[in-house]
């Protein structure tokens, strides 16, 4: 019998309907199969952690990442896989922390949630939650088949770092267009092997120390001198640049002045795209090629979530600069790809 240790931090996917008062409360995660009685059909033992009190994704704290990674760790000898519960806005974060914070990982870490309480007749919780565990718990030749940390919503399961939320309105909440679907989940369950990391004979190791003293400059046109200053000369370590296209910024001397004095000064500047799709190519365009020579790093196509997410993980890790700078535009935890 498979071993699934289940997490509940709260969101959506826990309520149900007080019958009194119409309105939404959490229910017990400890009497799961009393509201998903399908879970009786499948082959898993579960252990349930739910926090107390659970919390609203959107309160999500670096501090909540590192319990989280300390639950695994404690866990992690005694279960083949592990299924956190977690409110869809910042899943993408957590899971992206995750991803980072797990080193050596040889089993799924799998983040669902829904857009509908679990109460609700139309709800997408049940098919999420059992879906998620039927893939935590699948193995090939004896070991994990996912041994990543994942999210899992609405058929699809995507690489946790390459993921972010799109749509709230939807079911269809999730998008990863930057890297392949890992599983897709229909009458069968198709798992895509290729696209699916693997850390042969790993040991896993936590690293539960994190730095979020960074910054965002997100660029648009017409930005102005007095608002790049607030961002550069802030006290942040590292800032993450918005720019356009493939990683494009104003010429103005003014700008490209103020970027190099904050380098020069020791700020760590990573250029990721505002395009969803696709990935910076720092000196492909003159726009790009000063900011190459400056010393600005090449953040290609990672997404914001994850972005943020390793920055506070590397200056977590108190890396000399040199080494910081060539493993923030290195894929570590596949959250990149290299053109």
């Amino acid at each position: 019998m498979t071993k699934i240790f289940v997490i509940y931090t709260g969101g959506t996917i826990g309520m149900i309907t007080d019958p009194e008062t119409g309105a939404l409360k959490p229910f017990t995660f400890e009497q799961i199969e009393e509201n998903v009685p399908e879970l009786k059909r499948m082959n898993c033992k579960l252990t349930i952690h739910s926090f107390d009190p659970i919390i609203d994704s959107s309160n999500m704290t670096p501090e909540i990442w590192a319990y989280l990674a300390k639950l695994i760790e404690d866990n992690y000898e005694d279960h083949d896989g592990f299924l956190i519960l977690h409110g869809s806005d910042t899943m993408a974060f957590t899971a992206s922390a995750l991803s980072f914070m797990l080193e050596g990982l040889t089993k799924p870490v799998i983040f669902t949630g829904s857009q509908l309480p679990i109460s609700e007749v139309r709800t997408d919780a049940k098919e999420n939650f059992i879906t998620a565990l039927e893939i935590a718990s699948a193995k090939l030749d004896g070991r994990a088949r996912v041994p990543e940390v994942c999210i899992y919503f609405e058929n699809k399961l995507f690489r946790g770092n390459r993921t972010f939320k799109y749509n709230s309105a939807k079911f269809e909440a999730f998008r990863s267009p930057n890297y392949p679907v890992l599983v897709e989940a229909g009458v069968h369950i198709k798992y895509n092997d290729v696209a699916i990391g693997k850390c042969e004979n790993c040991i896993l190791k936590v690293h539960s120390n994190v730095n979020n003293n960074i910054g965002v400059l997100k660029l648009y046109p017409g930005i102005s001198p007095e608002i790049v200053d607030v961002v550069l000369n802030s006290d942040a370590e590292a800032i993450i640049m918005e720019s356009f296209g493939t990683g494009n910024t104003t010429t103005a001397k003014w700008f490209l002045d103020k970027l190099e004095s904050a380098i020069q000064r020791g700020k760590i500047i990573l250029d990721i795209s505002q395009c969803k799709v696709g990935s910076v190519e720092l000196g492909r365009y003159e726009t790009s090629s000063e900011l190459l020579r400056m010393g600005v790093v090449n953040g290609y196509d990672m997404t914001f979530e994850a972005a943020v997410t390793k920055l506070m993980y590397l200056l977590g890790r108190k890396y000399p600069k040199d080494r910081l700078l060539r493993r923030l535009s290195t894929s570590i935890r596949g959250e990149l790809t290299k053109h």
